[in-house]
């Protein structure tokens, strides 16, 4: 990466790259933006911590808690390692099939157009996500997080996807695909620094654009926060839909009900298997499909939103109590699988890319049960760490750290001289062999 790309993936975090240098003729040639912004996520990161510390005297974040954010991000990125976005493919399909005109894809007025439109698609897929029950399931899971920093920003659903698409389809009637691709990635990079508690206020802008301030309330769980600010870039949208709330007492975050566990599968999926617990209490079919359909908090005679309790502003976020030899292990496993997932990413074989998903889905659950202090958590972690020796002996796998693939390097080595020996020993009393087959010589081995 040049220069010139780091200037404009950076400024791509903050929707501040111009018309000129993100306006392209086909959806081949757009970048692919969010797939360059790890390593400033990661600078940022550090930045946040690092500010946080200096004005705090403490960290802002836990452990368990930001490797578990992560992990939720890698999930959400796995299916874009075999197929495209169900949103740009949905999309594409109906402008191939049904648009109406085809806006010039290098004019200024169909950039703008493009930005506005979907910012106010965003809008919608997201308060949706917060009003109709089976979407929140999918969308809780970037609420499940009690703290509120960059990590938070990475804590994404694996299923979010397959139901925003929606939203966008009546921009594909007639602005171009390769302009949409622009701006849904940027529309979803800006949101990535406004999950943060070192901003407190940007004045004027605080009018328009969607803020620190404005997204902390949006992931508190107080009573004045609930349903509000549902805006991507702008905010103008909540001000003029009526969903906005500016932020005044101190905020709690989370989940109404904390779900008060690290284990990745369980922060995904639990909240569907809850709705059908929930529906099957009902007797009619209409109070079944409203559980699915209604707020998250309805019940039978209540409004369609559902009441919601208060916090009393003591709480206090989820955070094991790990010794330091534990929390140094899970770094460096985490950083183990970190490596792999972008090593995964510039793969083009199908199966190895299979094989190392796979390995990672394992990793995830495994050390959030480590976390969790599971029962299973010795017994599943061995099974994960013989996987692991497993892949790193095969082409699939190199370990992030040299250092930590010796022993597995020492023990190739012995068996690789040991099987020296044994040839060269077989060759002594039986020269012929040097022709046989290898077939036939591993078995005599």
């Amino acid at each position: 990466m040049d220069g010139k790309d780091v200037s404009t993936g950076f400024r791509a975090l903050f929707y501040m790259v111009t018309r000129n240098e993100s306006s392209f003729q086909h959806v081949e040639d757009v970048p692919p933006y969010t797939d360059q912004a790890p390593p400033f996520f990661i600078s940022l990161i550090l930045l946040e911590m690092l500010v946080g510390w200096m004005k705090t005297g403490a960290p802002i974040a836990s452990v368990s808690d930001g490797i578990t954010s992560i992990f939720a991000g890698i999930i959400s990125r796995l299916p874009s390692l075999f197929m495209r976005s169900m949103e740009l493919t949905c999309y594409m399909y109906v402008w191939n099939h049904y648009h109406l005109v085809a806006l010039p894809w290098d004019s200024a007025w169909t950039w703008w157009l493009a930005f506005l439109a979907v910012d106010l698609g965003y809008y919608w897929v997201h308060r949706f996500s917060h009003e109709v029950a089976f979407i929140w399931a999918a969308h809780q899971v970037h609420h499940s997080s009690e703290y509120y920093n960059l990590f938070t920003a990475l804590r994404q659903s694996l299923t979010q996807q397959f139901t925003s698409w929606v939203f966008y389809l009546p921009m594909a009637l007639a602005v171009p695909p390769s302009v949409f691709a622009v701006h849904i990635e940027f529309n979803l990079l800006y949101q990535f620094w406004i999950h943060t508690e070192v901003i407190r206020d940007l004045g004027p802008l605080e009018w328009i654009l969607n803020t620190p301030s404005h997204h902390r309330v949006h992931h508190g769980r107080n009573q004045y926060c609930i349903d509000k600010n549902f805006g991507g870039v702008l905010i103008i949208w909540d001000r003029l839909f009526g969903t906005f709330a500016p932020e005044k007492d101190k905020v709690v975050y989370g989940l109404v009900f904390p779900i008060k566990t690290f284990e990745i599968f369980y922060i995904q999926f639990h909240y569907y298997r809850y709705l059908w617990s929930k529906a099957s209490l009902y007797n009619t079919l209409s109070e079944k499909l409203s559980t699915f359909s209604n707020g998250p908090s309805w019940k039978p005679g209540k409004p369609r939103l559902g009441d919601h309790s208060e916090v009393t502003g003591e709480e206090l976020p989820l955070d094991p109590k790990l010794s330091l030899a534990t929390r140094v292990y899970l770094l460096i496993h985490f950083l183990l699988v970190l490596g792999l997932y972008l090593k995964v990413k510039m793969m083009l074989s199908q199966l190895p890319i299979l094989a190392m998903s796979g390995y990672m889905l394992l990793t995830f659950t495994s050390l959030g049960f480590i976390i969790d202090r599971r029962p299973l958590a010795a017994i599943l972690e061995m099974l994960r760490c013989a996987v692991m020796v497993m892949m790193q002996r095969s082409v699939y796998m190199e370990p992030l750290l040299p250092s930590l693939a010796i022993p597995i390097q020492v023990l190739q080595l012995k068996k690789t001289k040991e099987r020296k020996r044994k040839r060269r020993r077989l060759q002594f009393y039986f020269p012929s062999t040097s022709s046989l087959p290898v077939p036939f010589l591993s078995r005599v081995e």
